[in-house]
């Protein structure tokens, strides 16, 4: 019996190993995962700097599991690069050496502290990132705690001859133990957690030097099988699956020397979890030094192996609202802004003809436009659901704020979608039955303001995409010159009309184009009301007034 409450500690201290490293990765996303978009967004583009990235997001996180997770995500929804995000997944792989290194000391004191800390601060801030910091240090405490005392249970486990029966046999037999740490560390989703594992047993003397190397390869192994059991498509499997083949060429080339390999580490720490933590370290170094230069190459032939898979005959099927990244908030709404995007490709597209489908007539362009308008619909109804299911709890105030501009935009782009399939394009076919013709001042005056339309779309994607706050500001100033526009071509168009008075000129059909333009335009500059709002610039005339430097 008392070997079988050895084994419950075990399993119950390994348990709240992993929910402190859940509370340490969810804290640092919820709290601070905008700025870690933000910062993925504009930095990655060079490997030295991917590199350096993965090191500390998974110093802040304490998964490499997590980032992995991260940068798949991100990679499959276009926001970084294959190339960078391999140098990302390298770097992720050598902070998980740092962390096993530092969580390899006997540091426990500082565990209660940690926890009290956290929670003090947890308890008395208002603030969402003082919370999630609190909760962050809280995941410290008890990864700490629960080494410790991991540390202890295994004591009276070192005498236990089953034990010790089936470990020396995984150690006979490297590869099977390769594969058993493999499934392990895919078991608890963190190979932090089972390279400590592992070096727990070797300090208590359960595991042997090599023993112990074997199962740390399978740790690294394993790692990789989270971000890529959990994509779904052939472009999201791409990062994961490079990870796996570097981490796979590593463990074959170490396999038949571990021997060697516990001989040549002992001079750094003679015992044998020591041994593991340095090997840890040193693999996952050797592996980044070795495949850091090749990642263009390496990039290129996982596109290969995993080519995109042909486009949906249906524009109105998502392609970027991956339900496996529900979990981390940051990395959703990244998925649903790249999927609003695609809706505002759809819109340009039906606006970039409306000059030529009431000046000549087309009316192959219009029934093309007025097929778009379902697409959109479908589209922003799975936009919309996304959103809902990505939840409360997931968002801190920022991403709150970011989900509810992603839903803004949405609705507003539909709404242009309707007015332009369903009203324009009604106005055209009404045109084109009574034989009307538009003068040449009519044609002038629409390109004009179809012109200041098509600017205002611009400069909404660029409040939308990077919260630019001049484009924000010159969007809504630019209400006044559509209205402007409307009133002079209205009364030109009038004043033709009495002139003429025949009724000739499609008077009232021209007339409704041009509230519509103006309607569609008021639905861009509303893109602009949430960010001016939150920098206080919505008051007044302060919409109209420049960014002084500091706010540019």
């Amino acid at each position: 019996m008392k070997g079988t409450f050895a084994l419950l500690d075990i399993a119950g201290y390994v348990a709240l190993l992993l929910w402190g490293t859940h509370m340490v990765t969810s804290g640092v996303l919820r709290g601070y995962g905008s700025a870690l978009r933000r910062w993925l967004g504009r930095y990655l583009g060079h490997r030295p700097t991917a590199f350096a990235f993965g090191i500390c997001i998974t110093a802040l996180l304490q998964s490499s599991t997590a980032a992995g997770l991260m940068a798949t995500s991100f990679a499959a929804s276009g926001f970084l690069g294959l190339a960078p995000g391999l140098a990302v997944m390298l770097g992720a792989n050598v902070g998980t050496t740092l962390i096993v290194q530092v969580m390899s000391f006997d540091i426990s004191l500082i565990a209660p502290v940690l926890v009290l800390a956290g929670f003090t601060i947890h308890r008395r801030s208002d603030d969402a990132r003082y919370e999630n910091l609190g909760r962050v240090c809280i995941g410290l405490g008890l990864m700490l705690l629960s080494l410790h005392l991991l540390v202890l249970s295994l004591a009276p486990v070192e005498n236990a001859q089953a034990l010790r029966a089936v470990l020396q046999s995984l150690a006979s037999e490297p590869v099977l133990a390769v594969l058993v740490a493999a499934l392990m560390t895919w078991l608890f989703h963190s190979s932090v957690a089972m390279v400590l594992l592992v070096a727990s047993l070797a300090n208590a003397g359960v595991v042997d030097g090599p023993g112990a190397l074997a199962l740390v390869l399978g740790a690294n192994l394993g790692g990789t099988l989270p971000a890529l059991l959990e994509a779904h498509t052939p472009v999201a499997r791409r990062l994961p699956l490079g990870n796996l083949l570097v981490r796979a060429f590593g463990c074959v080339l170490c396999l038949p020397l571990l021997h060697p390999l516990a001989a040549w580490l002992a001079p750094l720490g003679a015992s044998p979890a020591r041994i593991a933590v340095n090997f840890h370290t040193a693999f996952n170094l050797g592996l980044a030094v070795l495949f850091i230069l090749p990642v263009e190459r390496m990039a290129q032939l996982l596109v290969r192996m995993l080519p995109d898979p042909p486009r949906p005959d249906d524009p109105g099927v998502p392609q970027y609202l991956d339900e496996g990244a529900l979990d981390s908030a940051n990395v959703a709404l990244a998925n649903a802004a790249r999927e609003s995007m695609r809706m505002a490709d759809m819109v340009e597209g039906m606006l970039k003809g409306l000059v030529e489908v009431f000046g000549k007539d087309d009316s192959v362009r219009a029934a093309a436009i007025g097929r778009m308008d379902p697409w959109l619909d479908r589209l922003g109804v799975a936009i919309r659901e996304y959103l809902a299911d990505l939840g409360g709890e997931a968002l801190n105030e920022e991403d709150g704020e970011r989900s509810q501009e992603i839903l803004a935009f949405v609705i507003n782009i539909e709404h242009i979608g309707d007015i332009t399939a369903n009203n324009l394009m009604e106005f055209a076919a009404k045109k084109a039955q009574r034989g009307q013709d538009f003068s040449a001042d009519d044609i002038q005056d629409l390109a004009a303001m179809h012109g200041q339309v098509m600017e205002s779309l611009r400069l909404g994607l660029a409040v939308f995409m990077r919260g630019d706050l001049r484009a924000a500001q010159q969007l809504v100033s630019r209400k006044e010159a559509i209205w402007r526009l409307e009133n002079e071509a209205s009364e030109r168009h009038i004043r033709a009309l009495r002139e003429r008075r025949d009724g000739g000129g499609g008077g009232d059909v021209y007339l409704r184009i041009l509230r519509d333009l103006k309607r569609i335009h008021s639905h861009l500059a509303a893109l602009a009301y949430l960010p001016l709002e939150r920098a206080g610039l919505l008051q007044g005339r302060l919409v109209n007034e420049p960014l002084s430097k500091a706010q540019a």
